[in-house]
């Protein structure tokens, strides 16, 4: 969902987010993403992780959205 609403797959960003509820906040404000942050999960280097962990430089962060379906 937040891949098509980017159009893009993936990306490498600078970013001057310390943390993973920064950089959601700055990629909602940019790719006009709806979902608020309390609606998705956050996964740093491939490990669920809480939103306000502090990101390194060369984490690989994931934002996943709810899932539905049956």
């Amino acid at each position: 969902m937040l891949k098509e609403c980017a159009g893009v797959s993936g990306e490498e960003l600078r970013t001057s987010a310390k943390t993973a509820r920064e950089l959601y906040a700055e990629l909602r404000a940019s790719r006009g993403f709806s979902l608020g942050e309390t609606d998705l999960r956050v996964a740093v280097n491939g490990e669920f992780a809480d939103l306000d962990n502090t990101l390194c430089d060369g984490d690989e962060i994931s934002f996943i959205p709810p899932v539905s379906g049956g």
